[in-house]
């Protein structure tokens, strides 16, 4: 299947950046949010990243202008996604409001198109099960900054078919992204790896062991990690973590996986980590 019109639903930081990649890499992109005024913003954060990669020389700024140009901003889903040959869901994490959003889109995109999620850790298979074209939707995981990040985790449900799979690869591959395959399983690979790191961090601040800036320079200079694991969750955000640890816990039901306190109780604060100011570091 060719793919040249996608639409990308949510607008969110994962949202904007996956639109951001679609339209430099010549793909005519619909984003899509129920909040008008996040798509202002998401639009704005688009044009301050171009603009940084104009600055820094890795594009023009006719590229820029164009990629710009091939952005078109929807604030009802149904008339956005009309088109699109590809879909890329990137609501929060809540397999209620995918739910919602996947019977939408097998309604109103055209009987052929592909229905992406970039979940981080909900089943493939159960998102595919809110549809009537279960071998038509794929895991699309991107990584967070997505215009600088190259992997992304192509993940298969049960009943993903080949075509469905080889044509998102084929996207990714042209994304100049790098496609890893997947199977359905919690936290598909980099999440059931990361998150009980991320995790067992928490807990050496909860426990005393050290203080975060301490634990994120073992792993800086002894793991050779690029950034430390409380600074990881930062700028993922914790929620998300507390969110994705739940499912990993629900789901494979090991202890191993079980949110630390301290999460929770940040979390219940509102200390979110990069998007709030403040986590286990304080940000202007």
């Amino acid at each position: 299947m060719s793919v040249q019109n996608t639409a990308v639903v949510g607008a969110g930081t994962m949202g904007n950046g996956i639109a951001h990649v679609f339209a430099l890499h010549r793909y005519d992109v619909v984003l899509i949010d129920l909040d008008e005024a996040l798509l202002e913003d998401a639009r704005g954060t688009i044009e301050r990243n171009l603009s940084r990669q104009v600055d820094k020389e890795v594009i023009t700024p006719d590229e820029k202008a164009a990629a710009l140009g091939r952005i078109a901003l929807a604030s009802d889903t149904a008339k956005g996604v009309q088109s699109a040959d590809l879909v890329v869901e990137a609501v929060p994490e809540e397999q209620s409001i995918k739910a919602d959003v996947f019977r939408t889109l097998d309604e109103h995109t055209p009987g052929e198109a592909i229905l992406a999620s970039n979940t981080s850790s909900i089943s493939i298979t159960w998102i595919a099960d809110q549809t009537e074209r279960p071998d038509q939707v794929v895991g699309m995981h991107f990584f967070n900054p997505v215009p600088v990040m190259t992997l992304v985790e192509v993940v298969r449900g049960q009943r993903t078919s080949d075509a469905t799979f080889d044509t998102v690869a084929d996207v990714a591959e042209d994304l100049e992204k790098n496609p890893v395959e997947v199977e359905d399983y919690p936290g598909f690979v980099s999440n059931r790896v990361l998150m009980p790191m991320i995790n067992e961090a928490i807990f050496c601040v909860m426990q005393g062991v050290a203080e975060p800036e301490d634990i994120d320079t073992v792993m800086e200079l002894g793991m050779n990690h690029p950034m430390g694991p409380l600074t990881l969750a930062d700028f993922i955000g914790l929620d998300v973590c507390l969110q994705i640890l739940e499912v990993l816990h629900d789901e494979l039901g090991e202890d191993k996986y079980r949110p630390c306190p301290l999460l929770r109780r940040k979390v219940t604060a509102g200390q979110l980590g990069r998007k709030t100011g403040k986590g286990f570091f304080e940000y202007e």
